[in-house]
């Protein structure tokens, strides 16, 4: 279920927002407030942000702007009653994936939503230095050479690679690699986060007791 976050300052809209993303199943946070949706975006790891660009203390393109600046390229939606060229522009400088102007049709924002996340869940591998990833084979080459890399350990590397520049800690690794019929004993994901590092040692950062995050 692709989670979102919806930064909208408009109580009512906000409801309206929620009702209507909760019943296509999506998974939503709403804020009304920039900085409760900061925190929320250093708790939590979302497929897509969906901001409103006039917001109290600071706009929609600050807000987004600054989590750029930060490594987060979550995808993003601006929703706003701007309609002048200028707001548009500075939308997609500020890094934003789609911009929709209000008052906004609701089946257009669920259509614009679902091809976004497509989109992203689409991507079947990915180039890390000279390292290409296939996501479905589960499968790591360096310059066209299969690299020696158990599935699981690729499969901790994709949810590193994906977690957004978040930490991911060790029971979470744990509950998404492995089912909980078959919980790995004790040192297991230290031997495939040691795999790892043997190739992607610069990337993958230890924050100890807690877990790993992963570092352009």
């Amino acid at each position: 279920m692709a989670k979102i976050l919806l930064l909208e300052d408009d109580a009512l809209f906000n409801e309206t927002l929620v009702d209507i993303l909760e019943d296509c199943g999506f998974d939503v946070d709403a804020t009304l407030h920039p900085q409760n949706a900061l925190e929320l975006c250093y708790e939590n790891r979302y497929d897509l942000y969906i901001l409103d660009v006039n917001l109290p203390y600071e706009s929609g393109f600050e807000f987004l702007r600054n989590l750029r600046d930060s490594g987060d390229k979550t995808p993003a939606i601006f929703i706003t009653s701007r309609d002048d060229k200028e707001s548009l522009r500075d939308g997609f400088l500020a890094g934003c994936d789609d911009y929709m102007k209000k008052p906004i049709d609701l089946d257009e924002l669920i259509f614009r939503t679902q091809a976004i996340l497509k989109r992203e869940l689409k991507q079947d591998s990915i180039i890390i230095d000279n390292y290409e990833i296939d996501c479905d084979s589960k499968l790591v080459y360096r310059d066209t050479q299969l690299v020696d890399i158990a599935p699981k350990a690729v499969a901790i590397l994709l949810l590193l690679i994906n977690s957004k520049h978040k930490v991911i800690t060790t029971d979470e690794i744990e509950d998404s690699v492995w089912s909980s019929s078959k919980s790995p004993s004790s040192g297991t994901l230290r031997v495939y986060i040691s795999q790892l590092n043997r190739y992607f040692d610069k990337h993958i950062e230890n924050i100890r007791g807690v877990g790993y995050r992963w570092i352009d």
